[in-house]
């Protein structure tokens, strides 16, 4: 009932944990305005040729989105770009395409999607366009063996691995990166509060695009 004790109650708990949370966004927002971060190099021969040999041609939507993303990637701040569009619009060879300028710099590449089905989906993706190229990626999620898990975490530390794909997996304590410097995130409306806090965290001095 509207006029219970019980709904008072309930109304104060929300809007304390809601005013934590805007608190925690704010710092986060200032910490990134002030951080200088190394941009991204212009693209070279091998970008270009990487560029070439997608299959489909690109549409007006996804060029202009790529040169967005592709422009901030060479600023010295760190990029927080939102990119939206329907299933079937394109956004992940946008986003390989900004992964692939990242490992050129020698930098991790992080993509987090909130599925192990969409994981497995965009891992089969990320390979099969990159499979000229010498970038090293894995998945990770629950499917994988407790072994498995361990090793690639391990490559993960040492900076072995240029792009890892996984679900809320990859936001566990044990998962550390040698020099993360492009977030991926995917629908990130469907991350819990608590998986929300962790991201958080990743996002302080890397470019971030989230889908």
């Amino acid at each position: 009932k509207l006029n219970s004790i019980e709904w008072t109650k309930t109304k104060l708990r929300i809007r304390e944990k809601i005013k934590n949370i805007t608190q925690d966004l704010l710092k986060i927002y200032k910490e990134r305005e002030k951080a200088i971060i190394k941009p991204f190099s212009k693209d070279d021969e091998n970008q270009i040729m990487f560029e070439s040999k997608f299959k489909y041609e690109p549409t007006a939507d996804q060029l202009r989105a790529i040169s967005i993303i592709k422009t901030e990637m060479e600023k010295a701040k760190p990029m927080d770009v939102l990119l939206c569009g329907d299933v079937g619009y394109g956004k992940t060879e946008v986003a390989i395409r900004g992964a692939f300028k990242a490992c050129m710099d020698q930098k991790q590449v992080a993509y987090l999607v909130p599925t192990t089905i969409l994981a497995n989906q965009q891992y089969e993706a990320f390979k099969e366009r990159m499979k000229d190229f010498p970038i090293r990626i894995e998945l990770l999620n629950r499917f994988r063996t407790k072994k498995e898990q361990e090793e690639i975490i391990k490559k993960l530390k040492l900076g072995e691995i240029d792009i890892i794909i996984g679900t809320h997996r990859l936001l566990s304590k044990d998962v550390e990166f040698k020099n993360l410097g492009f977030l991926i995130i995917d629908e990130e409306h469907r991350f819990g509060v608590k998986d929300k806090e962790k991201i958080k965290q990743l996002r302080t001095n890397v470019d971030v695009l989230t889908m």
